[in-house]
Formats: structure tokens, sequence, C-alpha cells
């Protein structure tokens, strides 16, 4: 591994594991993170799993603000997030699990991708992980 600690990140992977919809408080720093990210030229690919895939409902993300006096709704974050060039991706396991369709979903999700392909970017050295 000699020379790793020199090279660029490839990209940052950010999983999405406890940012559940019930929890708003929880739901602006991986926005933030994965937009600060984006605006370095980094690709970043942001996985929403267990209940992270409701923001993926039409309707959720929008009505959701990290607290009361947020100026911005989750949805906005998110949709800043993509304008820098982060990409949003729903685990096929949780859409089934919360009884969500995948053709049905906000425009901003970019398809799915799971857990082997979050894996993938894990195993993979030039890629950065997060988990939120």
């Amino acid at each position: 591994m000699s020379g790793y600690v020199d090279q660029p990140a490839a990209g940052v992977a950010i999983l999405l594991w406890a940012a559940d919809p019930t929890v708003p408080e929880r739901l602006a720093t991986p926005f933030f993170h994965a937009a600060a990210a984006a605006a370095m030229d980094l690709p970043v690919e942001i996985y929403f799993t267990a209940a992270s895939v409701r923001l993926l409902a039409p309707g959720v993300a929008e009505g959701l603000r990290p607290n009361p006096s947020h100026p911005k709704s989750v949805l906005a974050s998110m949709r800043e997030a993509i304008a820098h060039g982060a990409r949003l991706y729903a685990c096929a396991d949780a859409l089934a699990a919360h009884r969500l369709a995948p053709d049905r979903l906000i425009p901003e999700c970019a398809g799915l991708g799971g857990t082997v392909q979050f894996m993938a970017r894990a195993a993979d050295l030039r890629w950065r992980t997060l988990v939120y």
C-alpha cells in the first residue's frame, strides 16, 4: 500500500442507515457532506437503506426539516447535493420492506443500488465511505 496516502480519493459512498424520517434532526448532515464532497469534484453516491428509503417517496423529504428553524427542507438539501453531482440510489430490499415501488420514487433518485454496490465501494481502497 505504499503511496496510498498520497492518492486522492476516487469518490465517496454514503450509506444512510440510521437516517430515519422519524428522526429529522439526523437528516441534514449526510446531504451537507455529500454536497461538499461533490463540490470538490468527487463522485458521490448516496445509498438509501432501511427506513431512509422512505425519503425517496414523493412528499416525505419535502415535508421534513432537520429542526423547526432550519431554512431548508430535507428535499432541498438532497437537491443541493444532486446539483453538485451526487447520485441517489435506493436499496431494492428496503423498498420492498417499506412497500415502496421503485417506479414511484422521486425523480431525483438515480435508480437501484444496494448492498453489493455499496460493499464494492467500501472494499475499494480508492473510495471513502460514510455511514449515517
